[in-house]
């Protein structure tokens, strides 16, 4: 058990210089194995949602165009958009529930300082963690989409590195929004930006279904993005866009770990 722990650690693609951010890792590994319960609870609500809404909606619904004007069964339609939102939520929840309650109440990461990692190692190995959550219910989900026979493409194959880009960008942001939460009642405002963003993100229509005005509105939010991008994938839809979405979720993730790792070490050193 101990080695494939340190060989699931010491797989993440951390920067150089970052080893000594996988030990916390390997301990969230560790921590897990008696919670495995929890870790696997979070893969069951965008299966639940593929099959009400994907599926059983979408014999009332039929085929839909997507923005390419490809017309695809609408099981087809959603899964990509649930399989990002699967990555955004394993990474989202991590990154502020748990820490916050390591930070604040299990005073986690003061022990932690007493050994050789740094405040800016905490918050590399706890986005690290929070991208490897968010990547486990990606994967899992796209087996179970592939089950069912809503995978159409070779290309869905790289969805997975791209949910790997989503739970990056929304894990590094969701620690950095983290560091300023002063109790329970703050994760309140997670859900008011998570919510509607799973709901009017193209997740379950597409863009042009929305007005004109409010289409720009969409088009800036992040999990748009991460959609538009795993959809693109699994849809075979392979263009310039999908860099512009890369991009996006790109700077997004290393603005926001930077970001986390100053706040981590301001709070923890002073």
């Amino acid at each position: 058990m101990s080695a494939t722990l340190h060989a699931v650690a010491r797989a993440l693609p951390l920067p150089a210089g970052a080893g000594l951010a996988r030990t916390l890792v390997e301990r969230n590994l560790r921590a897990f194995r008696h919670g495995w319960l929890v870790l696997v609870s979070g893969f069951f609500e965008p299966v639940f949602y593929l099959f009400s809404l994907g599926v059983g909606l979408g014999t009332l619904i039929g085929d839909i165009e997507t923005s390419n004007g490809q017309l695809v069964e609408y099981a087809v339609f959603v899964a990509p958009a649930l399989m990002a939102s699967s990555a955004m939520n394993g990474a989202v929840y991590d990154a502020t529930f748990n820490i916050f309650f390591k930070l604040k109440y299990a005073k986690l990461y003061d022990s932690v300082l007493a050994t050789p990692l740094g405040p800016r190692d905490v918050a590399l190995g706890e986005i690290s963690w929070a991208l490897l959550r968010g990547l486990f219910y990606s994967v899992a989900f796209l087996v179970v989409a592939a089950v069912s026979g809503l995978v159409t493409s070779w290309w869905a194959i790289l969805a997975v590195p791209a949910s790997s880009l989503i739970g990056f960008a929304f894990a590094a942001v969701g620690m950095a929004a983290t560091t300023f939460m002063r109790t329970w009642q703050d994760f309140d405002y997670v859900q008011l930006a998570i919510l509607p963003m799973f709901l009017f993100s193209t997740t379950f229509y597409p863009l042009s279904t929305y007005p004109e005005s409010w289409q720009w509105v969409v088009e800036v939010t992040p999990l748009y993005h991460g959609i538009e991008l795993v959809r693109g994938l699994m849809l075979a839809e392979i263009g310039t866009e999908l860099v512009v979405h890369v991009g996006y979720l790109a700077v997004m993730g290393l603005v926001g770990t930077v970001y986390a790792a100053v706040r981590v070490e301001r709070l923890l050193l002073t």
